[in-house]
């Protein structure tokens, strides 16, 4: 049977007079929905991990794949008890939905609105699975970002977060919150919860993704639709704005980004998208932890989307995947001509502004050109264009579809990932296990993660300005390595060689929570 919050008596500050109205709150609700099935609860050190998407329940990028494999590799440690909340939105795949089991609902808070939160729950591969469902909120058709009240959605998402936390008695040693969907929860707990003893137990942990997604809104719903109060201005309130990000920052324990070079470019305004001075201001208790990949879901010896299954000591299958991919997108039949390939959302930020300055250079010469991804309108009529202009030696395909970029990654030879902006990434780690080279631009986790190949080191090509012709050069050099053989088995074998699994990454997060 769940515990209600108790709240601790003080009368010195304005948010340990909200925390009576939480607890008359979860008392209320308590009484309207009797029993909560129960859960096992266990003594070890709890994490919980608060974020909007999460593999393989619902994914949209990055952020999917972290929160499906990092706790997953951090519940393989006996001494941890980790959890995830997340959304329940209708379009999780229906054979999990199957499987929840649905334990309670109460009403939250959003400033003056009362919204229904129904809680199911779910164990996966060792890690306890919660998921917050409204139908107002999280019941919408296609993408789950964008809408026009999503600062009212995760609001709602945030406050529902902590008071499931309070309603099932799951009280958290570690709170681990990422990007600006779940920021909210920081700022919650700590300038409105904060009165409650639990509440102040928790320590918190504020991951930024990517810096440019802030959670900007006016100042107008600061109040009305926030609920915050007087007291938490400074803290969220930035350039006249609600910046949610900025106040996680400012009110969390310690601050992490996805990748050790990120976390030094955001104390520069060229990446920080403003945040800067916050940045450095919070600099103490900021750190840089490189992702890692799920090593078992991306493996080329066991993956379902491949043409023929390989491996690092038998390489037979990846040249069988790479006929059937020049062969299904009608490119021709050549071993000897190197595919690169190109697996990104359509956008400037990832450098596509360098590829279009040079990819007519590129394709006077004997290579092959495959594209996959969808975005700005500009970027996907003009390399429709191209593959329409260069038939043969370049495929276009506008799409998301994960079948198609597995096959890809197996069938190419050399990926390109020339990124203006990279906090971490993780396709040019899944390109090295599936033996396609990476050539990446120096920036952030690209940096991180593939170093340049020398013949005694190195598992990828890089280049560090950003200009096209120092990316084409690069791309040269990785040509001119594939075609001698024994410096090509070199590279590629140190490409897929590299560890990218979450093992050492899980332990520094460790050293964080120990923090």
């Amino acid at each position: 049977m769940a515990r209600t919050a108790s709240t601790t008596k003080t009368t010195s500050t304005k948010k340990a007079k909200e925390t009576p109205k939480i607890e008359k709150q979860i008392k209320t609700t308590k009484k309207s929905t009797g029993k909560i099935p129960s859960i096992k609860v266990s003594e070890k050190k709890k994490i919980i991990f608060l974020g909007s998407e999460a593999a393989p329940f619902i994914a949209t990028g990055g952020l999917a794949d972290v929160l499906g494999s990092l706790p997953k590799a951090l519940a393989k440690n006996k001494n941890l008890d980790i959890s995830v909340i997340l959304p329940y939105y209708s379009n999780i795949n229906e054979e999990f939905k199957a499987k929840f089991t649905f334990l309670t609902n109460f009403n939250v808070s959003v400033a003056w609105r009362w919204q229904y939160a129904g809680v199911f729950y779910y164990e996966y591969e060792g890690v306890k699975f919660y998921f917050i469902d409204n139908e107002y909120y999280f019941k919408r058709e296609g993408n789950i970002y964008g809408f026009y009240d999503d600062g009212e959605r995760f609001a709602f998402f945030s406050r529902a977060a902590l008071d499931t936390i309070a309603r099932l008695d799951i009280y958290p040693d570690i709170l681990h919150c990422n990007d600006w969907q779940t920021a909210g929860s920081i700022i919650y707990l700590k300038g409105m919860y904060y009165g409650d003893e639990k509440f102040r137990r928790i320590k918190t942990l504020f991951t930024i993704h990517n810096i440019e997604y802030q959670g900007v809104f006016s100042m107008d719903n600061y109040e009305s639709l926030f609920g915050f109060t007087e007291s938490m201005k400074n803290f969220v309130e930035f350039n006249g704005c609600v910046n949610l990000m900025k106040g996680a920052i400012e009110m969390s324990d310690l601050v992490s980004t996805v990748s050790p070079t990120y976390s030094n470019e955001i104390k520069q305004p060229y990446f920080a998208h403003g945040l800067h001075d916050i940045i450095n201001r919070n600099a103490n208790k900021l750190s840089g932890i490189l992702n890692g990949i799920d090593i078992d879901y991306y493996n080329p010896e066991t993956d379902k989307c491949l043409f023929k299954n390989y491996s690092v000591t038998d390489l037979s299958g990846k040249a069988v995947c790479k006929a059937e991919l020049q062969n299904m997108l009608s490119l021709p039949v050549r071993e000897d001509v190197p595919i690169i390939a190109i697996i990104s959302r359509l956008v400037s930020h990832k450098g596509l502004d360098l590829v279009r300055h040079v990819l007519e250079n590129l394709l006077t010469q004997d290579v092959q050109v495959v594209i996959l991804g969808k975005g700005e309108v500009a970027y996907e009529n003009y390399f429709t264009h191209i593959a329409h202009t260069y038939q043969g030696k370049c495929a276009t395909i506008i799409a998301y579809n994960q079948d198609l970029s597995r096959k890809i990654y197996s069938g190419a030879d050399i990926f390109l990932m020339p990124s203006k902006m990279e906090p971490c990434g993780l396709s040019q780690m899944i390109a090295s296990r599936y033996g396609t080279v990476p050539v990446v631009r120096e920036t952030g986790g690209l940096n991180d993660s593939i170093k340049a190949y020398t013949g005694v080191k190195g598992n990828g090509f890089t280049f560090t300005e950003y200009n096209a012709h120092d990316m084409l050069y690069v791309i040269n050099e990785a040509i001119r390595a594939f075609k001698d053989k024994k410096v090509w088995a070199d590279v590629r074998n140190r490409a897929m060689t590299s560890d990218f699994s979450w093992k050492n990454q899980a332990d520094e997060y460790l050293k964080l929570y120990d923090r």
